[in-house]
């Protein structure tokens, strides 16, 4: 039997003689044959699934959608060794003190040229108020290069994560990106185009189509949220954040508000309190801070009370399985 065994293998792709299939049927058997064919081959119908984007976009493929925002940015993560991270959140809005600066300048001026308009009034108390938050910039973007400066001390494991926009957010990354850190950004899609900042790793900064995928990533690996005065977005991610550890559906990670300033008109916890809607324990699910390193040895301080290393894997609750 071994006589009959072939001196070599078959190629693994190439044929000496097509197969029947590799050749359309020809004009000169029927001359419809060719744009018929054509037509075919053109639907959409013929597309394989995963390269057909309209049929993806159909509503009743939404859990693969869902299934497909989630597993794409994990499974990227866990290729780049991205097991921890430090989430900060904080204001599109609040740009470095140059620009605030330049921008306040640009309304003292057009101000100074028609000083009855209420309308550049309000936009100059807005804009002096925006110059005094970018301190919050500097504040952020030194944080930002604390964690970065952590990141070979951890197994480069311990990662600052940003929602990759501007203002906060580009301040955070723009750190580790100074100490020579990776960085993560979680972008979303939304109606109007946005860019990631600058300041991001190329290949850990992801857009995500939901916004609820987008939040689980957050937390997934989160070991601390710093959150720096915001809007609407930030608000939204802090309190999903304070909500999830007051019912422990996550186990409790450190929550730092930066500027008690700002943070103590935006959200009045002791009034909450007052009116019996949260109890007094859930006031102490964060502390404030002003600067950088306040905020980090905060975080440590609390990993030392809770008997938890920073980079160890957390405890595991029912509402991880």
């Amino acid at each position: 039997m071994m006589d009959d065994c072939p001196e070599t293998p078959p190629p693994s792709s190439e044929r000496d003689v097509e197969l029947p299939w590799c050749t359309p049927k020809p004009a000169s058997e029927d001359r419809r044959a060719p744009d018929l064919v054509r037509r075919i081959m053109e639907s959409p119908s013929y597309r394989e699934g995963d390269h057909d984007v309209d049929f993806l976009d159909r509503d009743d493929m939404r859990g693969l959608r869902l299934m497909l925002d989630y597993q794409k940015p994990e499974a990227l993560l866990q290729a780049h060794g991205i097991a921890h991270s430090i989430v900060v959140f904080g204001a599109t809005r609040i740009p470095e003190p140059a620009r605030a600066a330049a921008e306040l300048a640009a309304c003292e001026a057009a101000l100074a040229r028609d000083p009855d308009d209420t309308r550049l009034q309000t936009a100059l108390a807005i804009a002096r108020r925006v110059a005094d938050k970018s301190r919050y910039y500097e504040i952020a973007r030194a944080f930002g290069r604390i964690v970065g400066a952590q990141e070979g001390q951890h197994g480069n494991r311990l990662v600052v994560v940003t929602g990759g926009g501007p203002g906060i957010m580009e301040a955070a990354n723009r750190g580790s990106h100074d100490a020579g850190a990776r960085s993560v950004g979680l972008n979303i899609t939304l109606p109007h185009e946005q860019y990631p900042n600058p300041y991001l790793t190329p290949d850990l900064c992801f857009r995500f189509h939901y916004f609820a995928l987008r939040k689980l990533h957050f937390l997934k690996r989160a070991r601390a949220l710093v959150v720096f005065p915001g809007g609407y977005g930030t608000m939204d991610e802090l309190f999903e954040t304070l909500t999830l550890i007051q019912t422990r559906k996550i186990v409790p990670v450190p929550v730092v508000l930066v500027g008690e300033r700002f943070w103590r008109r935006a959200f009045d916890v002791d009034f909450l309190v007052e009116e019996g809607v949260i109890d007094p324990e859930d006031r102490d699910l964060f502390w404030y801070a002003e600067e950088a390193e306040e905020i980090w040895q905060g975080i440590l301080g609390w990993y030392r009370t809770a008997g938890r290393d920073i980079t160890a894997p957390a405890p595991e609750t029912s509402a991880d399985r």
